[in-house]
């Protein structure tokens, strides 16, 4: 990878989303070599890490991916207020390939990685807009778009009896409004786009129905997946 991993040309800007007015960062052209990332994605070993991830994901080299966090942060602790800014948790290019009717009832729901306010999401997308995008979610009976450990109980208990009423949803990926959850702001895919938001927020995948899910990288709905957090 080049000394600096990121685009200094790149277009950045910071969007306030939902009735909470929580910032998500989008960065255009992030990458300065996106075609030698893809090239890493593309002789990567991939496996499944972890039960919630509907697909298969590869550890990035951790030099390359602490190059990434320690280049945006600056921008990260302006706009999270963060001081310091977290340190790099993990990092994964990652391949969305469980098809629909395979997927768990939580994999059909919007979800939170985390419940602390100061443990970040960076989402790259190598692919493009035909894979989808990511979507931000409010609880309908609570009205929460972020869940932390305060919220969690209600949530918790609001989603246990709108399931009661309602029923789980059919093995799809959510696109768009439920009756569990209303879509408060959604992102396409595109190739070399970032998106950083507070892991806490509701969100999910916005994977079209029909859409091919490839295991291959050079085809499939590739991203890099990092985050940041210091764990106490």
């Amino acid at each position: 990878m080049p000394p600096t991993v990121l685009n200094p040309a790149a277009a950045v800007r910071v969007e306030h989303i939902g009735h909470e007015r929580q910032p998500v960062i989008v960065i255009d052209d992030v990458l300065a070599d996106p075609e030698g990332w893809r090239a890493s994605a593309r002789n990567a070993q991939y496996g499944r890490f972890g039960p919630h991830y509907p697909g298969l994901r590869s550890p990035v080299a951790p030099d390359t991916a602490l190059a990434v966090r320690d280049e945006l942060a600056a921008l990260i602790g302006e706009t999270f207020a963060l001081d310091p800014v977290p340190g790099l948790l993990e990092c994964y290019f990652s391949i969305v390939t469980t098809p629909p009717q395979s997927l768990a009832p939580i994999q059909r729901l919007p979800h939170v990685d985390g419940l602390e306010p100061d443990r970040l999401a960076i989402l790259v997308y190598l692919s493009g807009a035909e894979t989808g995008g990511t979507a931000f979610y409010r609880q309908r009976a609570t009205g929460y778009e972020t869940v932390d450990a305060a919220r969690f109980g209600a949530f918790e208990a609001a989603l246990k009896a709108e399931v009661a009423t309602h029923g789980l949803p059919d093995p799809a990926y959510i696109d768009g409004d439920t009756p569990l959850y209303e879509q408060v702001a959604s992102f396409d895919a595109r190739p070399n786009r970032a998106l950083i938001y507070r892991s806490h927020l509701l969100h999910c995948a916005r994977i079209a129905p029909g859409a091919a899910l490839l295991a291959d990288p050079a085809t499939g709905r590739l991203t890099i997946n990092a985050f940041l957090f210091d764990p106490r």
